[in-house]
């Protein structure tokens, strides 16, 4: 089954107050959800206030989440009256930190609903080190092949060269339609095809925001199949069960989730398919004991064997404090924000228009808020029908103080798939060695890289979503490019 996140959760009817400055009575009467979410309006105001004194309009929260002011604080206490030392001992600074490191696993696990008995808690840099733990010793072979669907980041396209150096194939599902997802029946039949082995996706769209349906997983794994799930981009607005919905392996990325420590992640691993990985190397903090004088080592037995050398562990004491600040929250207010601002954000792009009437922007991915997360992405058109080049809309918003992301943002699938590029298309890249970004548009006769991704988290405010469309009007309505995106002014 489907873990279905509630499209519009609160929804009596909408407590009409006393007007908010920034927020539109249409996106009011359109969005009633979102008068009861006033409760992170406080969370601005207390923790994130640093946002509107240095007048910055934050729009990566795909990109990183942002750090509150009592985690900071929390970290500051901690580390002025507490004593850690490295946790591979048994001296008291050794086993403060020790202690620290299980209270995180543990308070991970009751934050995720997974059973102890069941999954491991294994500390990584971010999401990507943990895909990589996956695939480096993941038993591939002929037989036991690699699927992805297209719509990927590259931390999980990566692994399918762990999966070549083991002669196995590796099979895209494929993205299709206007909202750019990869159907159910698309994934099942690669799934029959490719026989048995990996298979991984998103559960939500880095690219596009779109949330695929949870219930792949359980297919899958009844096809024969692991199941890494991504969910890096889906759990900072979204809650995910692991009482409900059971990957063999998920991945994630704590900057994204709590904003702060950076440099963590993790895999939360199944205790069973743990077990059916192969390291193809051991380090220190993995072996229970080690020889030189035969080569011979033996692993530690439990999730330390996959985390190599010292963890973070000053870091890693600071991520209850953030989930706790979530937990405060309420996961399910902040998704109904998130949902708001983003069905707000995708109304007006596909009303703005210019003098002439023409449309301004063209969303790539879902344009309703159904079955999507809080990013969008899309580009600008100019009066001409020409798409702005988004490397130019990077320079221009950056000066106006607006923070948001440009390109394929790591996910080349669902880029590709957004630009209408097919293999046939792409062929010519195979003889790129060497070369600039423009060499490769030229190559494949792109007028832009990527596209332009906005998107919201717990901090945002409908204040922030006008001020970034007046921003788009006020700069780009009836203005004129060349063919290559650029003002007409820049031409040479």
């Amino acid at each position: 089954m489907r873990e279905e996140q509630p499209d519009m959760p609160f929804t009596s009817q909408p407590m009409i107050t006393d007007a908010h400055p920034g927020e539109p009575e249409e996106f009011r009467r359109l969005f009633p959800a979102y008068e009861h979410t006033r409760v992170l309006d406080e969370a601005r105001r207390t923790d994130y206030t640093y946002l509107d004194v240095q007048n910055h309009l934050y729009l990566d929260y795909a990109g990183a989440g942002l750090a509150a002011r009592r985690q900071q604080t929390a970290h500051l206490e901690r580390v002025q009256n507490m004593v850690l030392g490295n946790p591979h001992s048994q001296n008291p600074t050794s086993l403060a930190a020790t202690e620290l490191v299980e209270q995180a696993r543990t308070r991970i696990l009751e934050y995720l609903q997974a059973d102890p008995d069941e999954y491991a808690v294994i500390f990584t840099g971010n999401a990507t080190g943990a895909a990589r733990l996956v695939g480096e010793s993941y038993p591939f072979t002929r037989r036991r092949r690699l699927v992805l669907t297209a719509d990927n980041h590259n931390s999980i396209n990566g692994i399918r060269e762990f999966a070549r150096r083991k002669n196995a194939a590796t099979t895209y599902a494929a993205i299709t339609g206007p909202d750019l997802r990869v159907e159910t029946e698309e994934l099942r039949s690669v799934l029959r095809r490719a026989g048995r082995g990996l298979v991984c996706f998103p559960a939500q769209s880095n690219f596009t925001g779109v949330q695929h349906p949870l219930d792949w997983v359980p297919m899958a794994q009844e096809m024969g199949y692991d199941v890494l799930l991504d969910a890096a981009a889906y759990l900072p607005t979204n809650r995910l069960s692991l009482a409900t919905t059971q990957p063999d392996f998920l991945i994630l990325s704590w900057y994204k989730i709590i904003g702060y420590p950076t440099g963590l992640g993790c895999l939360i691993a199944r205790k069973q398919a743990l077990s059916r990985l192969q390291r193809p190397w051991f380090s220190g903090g993995t072996v229970r004991a080690s020889s030189v004088g035969v080569p011979w080592h033996s692993l530690a037995p439990d999730e330390t064997a996959f985390e190599d050398g010292t963890v973070n562990f000053q870091g890693i004491a600071d991520i209850p404090i953030g989930l706790d600040w979530l937990e405060d929250l309420g996961p399910e207010v902040i998704h109904a924000r998130v949902q708001s601002l983003t069905g707000w954000l995708l109304h007006r792009l596909t009303g703005l228009r210019h003098s002439d009437g023409s449309p301004m922007a063209r969303i790539y991915g879902p344009s309703t808020i159904v079955h999507r997360g809080g990013t969008v992405a899309f580009n600008l058109l100019d009066v001409s029908g020409n798409i702005v080049d988004e490397r130019l809309v990077a320079r221009e918003s950056a000066a106006a103080a607006i923070s948001l992301r440009t390109g394929c943002v790591c996910n080349p699938g669902a880029g590709e798939a957004a630009l209408g590029l097919t293999p046939r298309d792409l062929l010519p890249l195979r003889d790129l060695r060497t070369g600039s970004l423009d060499d490769y548009l030229r190559l494949i006769g792109l007028p832009t890289a990527g596209a332009i991704r906005v998107s919201f988290g717990l901090a945002s405010n409908a204040s922030d979503a006008e001020r970034f469309l007046a921003f788009i009007e006020g700069t780009y309505r009836d203005r004129l490019t060349d063919s290559t995106g650029l003002p007409a002014r820049d031409r040479c």
